[in-house]
Formats: structure tokens, C-alpha cells, sequence
């Protein structure tokens, strides 16, 4: 069996009948049903947080553009004019 943890939070009512309306519409109702909702959510969640960190990863340390290297932008120019 898994082991189970217990998290209690509060949310504006809103948004908890509104979860609750969806995971009802789309998993029904009964044991268990909620709460895997609330872990998938929260998987979710953290996936994109771990996605955003990644991206923004990327941004600091820059991509590899071929070794192509101006100091001004006429340089990309030269040869046109």
C-alpha cells in the first residue's frame, strides 16, 4: 500500500467548489477520487516550476548560434550594400 501524507490548507471557497465541481464532472464521486485529484494537481504544479526553472536556465546561460559573432549590427549587413 502507499504511504499517505496529509496536507490542510485553505482556499477561497470559489475555488474549492469549482475543483470540486470538475473533479466531480470529469471522475465522479466516491473514496479516493478528490484527493488523487489533488495530488495529480499538485504534480502538475511542481512539473511546470521545474519546467520554468529549466527554461530559465537556458535564457541565463544563452544558446549556441553557430559561432556566428558581430560587434554591431551593420556587420550583419556588409555584403547587401
Amino acid at each position: 500500500m502507499y504511504e499517505m501524507g496529509t496536507i490542510t490548507v485553505n482556499i477561497p471557497d470559489n475555488v474549492e467548489k469549482d475543483f470540486r465541481r470538475r473533479v466531480a464532472s470529469l471522475r465522479g464521486v466516491g473514496k479516493g477520487v478528490l484527493g488523487s485529484a489533488v495530488a495529480e494537481a499538485l504534480t502538475e504544479w511542481g512539473d511546470k516550476r521545474t519546467d520554468i526553472e529549466f527554461a530559465r536556465e537556458l535564457l541565463r546561460k544563452g544558446f549556441p548560434m553557430g559561432g556566428v559573432t558581430y560587434t554591431n549590427r551593420e556587420e550583419l549587413y556588409e555584403d547587401r550594400f
